[in-house]
């Protein structure tokens, strides 16, 4: 019993160990900047905040990876938090763009991610029409082609029928 103790009591503070050092202090500023929606589309404004330049702190943004350029950042009714806002430009092309910002005083470097799409997420666009796959349904919901391809289907049945039933019967085919 002893033996299989203390491994298993070793495991067990190693676990625990890895979990605290892992788990955020309470209270610590954030590591990047929160990028508000994180999917937007061309010519769609955003909202930039960060609290890891600490109380009253200010920053300057670069957008421009995006395309839109430098921003600046400053403290908004929460002194925690710096604020900014840019417009995505409207030639932006879909794609995941990082955003980040450098704290005035300590010179600190952060970055949080800005997704381009074509379509915002509260408008879906639900495909209409047939599938363009070739003759099958590319033709549309004609009743009278339908009629016509429902008749090839019996004669070609009632042809096969015959053959096979002439073979079975012995009659030279």
């Amino acid at each position: 019993m002893r033996r299989t103790a203390r491994p298993l009591t070793g495991t067990a503070l190693a676990v625990a160990a890895a979990a605290i050092a892992a788990a955020p202090a309470y209270g610590a500023p954030t590591d990047d900047v929160e990028v508000s929606p994180s999917s937007v589309v061309p010519g769609g404004h955003v909202t930039v905040r960060t609290a890891a330049c600490g109380d009253g702190g200010t920053a300057t943004g670069d957008a421009s990876a995006v395309g839109a350029g430098s921003l600046s950042l400053a403290p908004g009714r929460n002194e925690q938090d710096a604020t900014g806002r840019f417009r995505v430009p409207p030639s932006a092309q879909p794609g995941t763009y990082e955003i980040t910002a450098t704290c005035t005083g300590s010179g600190r470097r952060i970055t949080g991610d800005l997704v381009v799409t074509l379509t915002s997420e509260g408008r879906q666009v639900h495909p209409r029409g047939s599938v363009k796959t070739g003759v099958g349904g590319a033709l549309g919901p004609d009743p009278v082609q339908t009629a016509a391809g429902v008749a090839a289907l019996a004669v070609a049945a009632a042809g096969g029928t015959w053959l096979l039933h002439r073979r079975a019967r012995g009659d030279g085919i």
